[in-house]
C-alpha cells in the first residue's frame, strides 16, 4: 500500500474517476497479501470444482469487506481511536485463524507418520450382518451372520489414506466467510486510519472505503480461481499431487499463523504490560 503523503498528494488532482480507480487498484493489492492467499489456498485445496473455488473468494471478499465497512466506517465517521491491545488482539485473530484452518493437515501428517513408522493399528471395516435359512425336516429357522473384512493389507491402507482431511470440506461456504471476517477485522483498523489520514472528508473516506472493499472481493475472486485451477485439475487426475497440495497448504497456514501468533502476542507485547502496535 503506497504511502499516507504519497496518496493525499495523488488524490488531490484525481477526478472521481481516477479516485475510484485508485481505490479499486489498492484494493486488490490488498488481496495479495501472504495471509490472505495463505489462508483461501488452504480452504480451496479441498474443493473438487472450479465454481466452488472462485466461490471462496468471492465469500472470503464479502466477509472481510463486511467487517472493514462496519468498523471502517465508525473511524471514519466518528474519529474513533483504536487502543492498542484492541488492535493487537484482531490481528492476533489472524494467527489463530490459520493456525485452526493447518490443525487437520498437521493431524493428518501426524497420523501419516505413526503409519509409516508402524505405530498405529490398521482401521478394522465394519461388519456385514446378513442371514440364512435353513430347514430342519418341515422346519425351519434363521440363522443371523456377522462378517467382517478380511485381513488384506492393500484394504486397511485404502482405508487409512482416506482420511477426511482430503474430502471436500461440506462447510467451506460459511469458513471462508468467517476467515474472511477475521482478516477484514484485524486490517479495519489500519485501513480505516490510512483512509483518515489521506481523505479528511468523511464522505470521500466512505466512497473510498467502499471502493477499496470491491477491489478486494475482485482480487480475491481472481486470486482462488487462478489458484484454484490447478488444485482442481490435481483433484480430477492426480490424487497423490492433490493430497499432497492440501497437506501443504495446511501445513503452511499452520506454521505461518504461529509466527503471526508469536509475532503480535510476544514481539508486540500483547500479553506484556506495554504493547506497541503499529497499524499497517
Amino acid at each position: 500500500m503506497v504511502a499516507v503523503n504519497d496518496l493525499a498528494s495523488a488524490l488531490n488532482g484525481l477526478a472521481p474517476a481516477g479516485f475510484a480507480a485508485l481505490g479499486f487498484v489498492l484494493g486488490m493489492r490488498h488481496a495479495t497479501d501472504p495471509d490472505h492467499v495463505i489462508a483461501v489456498t488452504a480452504i480451496l485445496t479441498r474443493e473438487r470444482r472450479l465454481a466452488a473455488a472462485t466461490r471462496t473468494g468471492l465469500l472470503w471478499g464479502l466477509g472481510h469487506s463486511l467487517t472493514v465497512l462496519i468498523v471502517g466506517l465508525a473511524i471514519v465517521v466518528f474519529k474513533l481511536r483504536v487502543p492498542v491491545r484492541l488492535g493487537l488482539a484482531m490481528e492476533f485473530g489472524v494467527g489463530l485463524a490459520l493456525v485452526a484452518l493447518g490443525l487437520p493437515a498437521a493431524a493428518a501428517a501426524l497420523s501419516f507418520l505413526r503409519r509409516r513408522l508402524g505405530l498405529a493399528r490398521a482401521a478394522a471395516a465394519p461388519a456385514r450382518v446378513h442371514s440364512h435359512m435353513h430347514e430342519h425336516g418341515a422346519a425351519s429357522h434363521r440363522h443371523v451372520h456377522a462378517h467382517h473384512a478380511d485381513g488384506d493389507p492393500a484394504h486397511h491402507s485404502h482405508l487409512l489414506d482416506s482420511d477426511s482431511v482430503f474430502a471436500p470440506a461440506p462447510r467451506s461456504a460459511l469458513k471462508s466467510f468467517g476467515v474472511g471476517l477475521v482478516h477484514g477485522l484485524a486490517g479495519s483498523a489500519a485501513i480505516a486510519l490510512f483512509v483518515l489520514s489521506a481523505i479528511p472528508q468523511p464522505l470521500w473516506g466512505v466512497i473510498y472505503l467502499a471502493v477499496f472493499c470491491a477491489g478486494t472481493i475482485a482480487g480475491m475472486v481472481l486470486i482462488t480461481t487462478a489458484i484454484g485451477t490447478p488444485i482442481v485439475l490435481a483433484a480430477d487426475r492426480v490424487t497423490r499431487i492433490h493430497r499432497g497440495l492440501v497437506m501443504g497448504s495446511g501445513l503452511l497456514s499452520l506454521c505461518f499463523g504461529l509466527f503471526i501468533a508469536y509475532q503480535i502476542g510476544i514481539s508486540h507485547g500483547l500479553f506484556s504490560s506495554a504493547p506497541v502496535w503499529t497499524p499497517h
